[in-house]
């Protein structure tokens, strides 16, 4: 005798199953590890100080 399956636990299987295939994709199209965003962030933060000492002439008036 067959085992019994019940098709809604297989139709959720298998768009779960899709959603984490699509998932993956955009994550290798779109993602950026928590490493590569701090490193910019870093670089952002050195280049606002860079400029930020190098301005001159501003003046504390309205």
């Amino acid at each position: 005798m067959d085992k019994v399956v019940n098709l809604n636990r297989v139709k959720k299987a298998r768009a779960r199953a899709e959603a984490a295939a699509q998932a993956a994709a955009n994550r290798a199209k779109h993602g950026r590890t928590g490493a590569e965003k701090a490193n910019d962030r870093r670089l952002q933060e050195r280049r606002d100080a860079l400029l930020d000492g190098a301005r001159h002439g501003e003046s504390d008036k309205p």
